[in-house]
C-alpha cells in the first residue's frame, strides 16, 4: 500500500481532521468538510532539496513529491514551470517598486494555469483504473481535460454553462471531448455533475477527484519561489473563482517552509474578483468570516462561479497573511487586460485584467505599500476571450498600398503620429 501511496499518507477532512484511505472521494462523510491530501513530510524533506529540484527538467513534475500522484506521472509531462517576468513597465504604471508576472497565459498545452491541476488529476485517475475522466467548468478546466484526455486516450466528458465563450467552446470541440452546454451558470452545471457522478464510474477531476486535482495548483507556488532565488513573494495577488488556487498558493509556501526549501517571512496572499461575482471579496470588505453565494453576471466567465467551494478557506487566507481582496467591473477589467499587454507585451484572458485591476487598486490603497514588491498571477491566454475586448481594442487603420497614401495618414492622424510619438 505504502508504494502505491508514494508521499501520500491519507485524506483529511479540513474542519474535524477524520482521515480517509487515497480513494477518489472529496467529502467527509460526518460534517461534510471538504478533504485534502496530506504527505509524510519528514520524508519529503529527505528527498526534495533545492539541489534535487534544480536537478530535475523543467516541469511542474519537478516537486513531485508534494504532488499527489503515486508513481511516474502519466499525463501532462511537459506542464509548469512557465516565466517568471519582472515587470518594470507595469510596475511604474501601477506605482509599486517591484513587480513580477507569474504567466500561466503560456502554459503546456492549452494556455491556462488549469493544465496543472488537470495533469494531476489525470494521472492519479490513470492510477485509480478510470477510463473515462469529466468536469464541471467555466471554460479553462474543459479545454485543458478535453486535450490531456486526448493526449491519454481517455475519454471525456465536459459540462459547461451554454453561454461560454466561442473560443473556449471550440477549443474543447476540437479534442474530440464530448461537450455538453447546460441551460443555466455555473453552480447549476456543478450541482448536475455531482449527481453523475455519483452515479456513473467516472473520473470528475473537480468532483470525486477534487482532493488530488486541487494540489497540482501548488506547482505554481513552488515555482514561483523557486524562481525568485528561494524566497516567498512579500505580496501575491491571485485571481479567485472557486478560491482554490489562491489557498494551495498559500499551502505551497507554507510547505515550502515546512521541507526547508525557503526561510520563513512575513508575507501577504491577496485575492481578486469581478465585481459581477465577487462572493468573497465582498465578504472580505464586510469583515464578515462567510460569504453570500451570488448569481455570476460579468465577462470574466472563468472567474463566474457564485458559489465558491473554497470561500470560506480563502477568506482564512487573508486573516493569516494579513492580505485583502478587492473587485472589479468590466470596464476596469478591460482596462486591466490593456494596461497589462501595452506595458508587458503580455495577452491575458478576462481573469488577468481582473488581477491587474486588483492589484491597481490594493497599490492604491496601501494594502501593497507602494515600496514593496509583487508577484501577479496571470492564469489563461488572451486568445481565448476574445470576444470580451474585441470592441474595445481600437481598429485598424486602413490604406491602398502606397507611400503616399501612408504617409498622408501620419500626416492627418494625431493618434498614430504625434500623439503616439509623446
Amino acid at each position: 500500500m505504502a508504494e502505491q501511496q508514494g508521499h501520500m499518507k491519507a485524506l483529511r477532512c479540513r474542519e474535524c481532521g477524520r482521515e480517509y484511505p487515497l480513494e477518489a472521494r472529496h467529502v467527509c462523510e460526518f460534517d461534510f468538510g471538504p478533504l485534502e491530501v496530506v504527505y509524510d513530510y519528514e520524508a519529503v524533506k529527505d528527498k526534495l532539496t533545492r539541489k534535487t529540484i534544480e536537478g530535475r527538467r523543467q516541469n511542474m513534475w519537478r516537486y513531485a513529491e508534494l504532488l499527489p500522484v503515486a508513481g511516474e506521472p502519466t499525463v501532462g509531462q511537459e506542464v509548469g514551470f512557465t516565466p517568471l517576468i519582472k515587470a518594470d513597465r507595469l510596475a511604474e504604471r501601477l506605482g509599486v517598486r517591484e513587480l513580477w508576472i507569474k504567466n500561466d497565459a503560456v502554459n503546456y498545452p492549452t494556455l491556462s494555469f488549469k493544465d496543472r491541476v488537470v495533469s494531476v488529476a489525470l494521472s492519479r485517475a490513470r492510477e485509480m483504473g478510470f477510463d473515462v475522466v469529466a468536469c464541471a467548468s467555466t471554460g479553462n478546466l474543459a479545454n485543458s481535460v478535453a486535450a490531456n484526455a486526448a493526449s491519454a486516450g481517455l475519454k471525456a466528458f465536459v459540462f459547461i454553462p451554454n453561454d461560454l465563450e466561442k473560443g473556449k467552446v471550440v477549443n474543447s470541440l476540437i479534442y474530440d471531448a464530448s461537450v455538453i452546454g447546460i441551460k443555466g451558470h455555473y453552480d447549476e452545471v456543478n450541482r448536475l455533475c455531482a449527481e453523475i457522478a455519483g452515479k456513473y464510474n467516472w473520473a470528475f477531476v473537480n468532483v470525486n477527484m477534487r482532493p488530488y486535482y486541487a494540489e497540482g495548483s501548488k506547482s505554481q507556488g513552488f515555482e514561483i519561489v523557486e524562481q525568485l532565488g528561494w524566497k516567498i513573494p512579500r505580496h501575491t495577488v491571485v485571481p479567485m473563482a472557486s478560491g482554490s488556487l489562491l489557498t494551495k498558493i498559500h499551502k505551497s509556501y507554507q510547505e515550502a517552509v515546512k521541507i526547508g526549501l525557503v526561510e520563513q517571512v512575513e508575507y501577504s496572499v491577496h485575492g481578486a474578483q469581478a465585481a459581477g461575482c465577487a462572493p468573497i471579496s465582498t465578504a472580505f470588505k464586510e469583515g464578515q468570516d462567510f460569504f453570500k453565494p451570488v448569481k455570476p453576471d460579468t465577462i470574466a466567465k472563468s472567474l463566474a462561479i457564485g458559489t465558491p467551494a473554497d470561500g470560506f478557506y480563502a477568506l482564512k487566507v487573508f486573516q493569516e497573511t494579513g492580505g485583502a481582496s478587492d473587485d472589479v467591473t468590466d470596464d476596469e477589467i478591460r482596462e486591466g487586460i490593456r494596461l497589462l499587454a501595452e506595458t508587458e507585451g503580455i495577452f491575458s484572458e478576462t481573469a488577468g485584467g481582473v488581477t491587474v485591476g486588483v492589484a491597481k487598486k490594493l497599490i492604491a490603497s496601501g494594502a501593497i505599500p507602494a515600496d514593496d514588491s509583487a508577484v501577479l498571477c496571470i492564469t489563461g491566454n488572451g486568445l481565448k476571450t476574445l470576444d470580451a475586448v474585441e470592441n474595445h481594442a481600437g481598429q485598424a487603420l486602413e490604406i491602398g498600398p502606397s507611400l503616399r497614401e501612408f504617409e498622408a495618414l501620419l500626416q492627418s492622424d494625431k493618434e498614430l503620429g504625434t500623439a503616439k510619438q509623446k
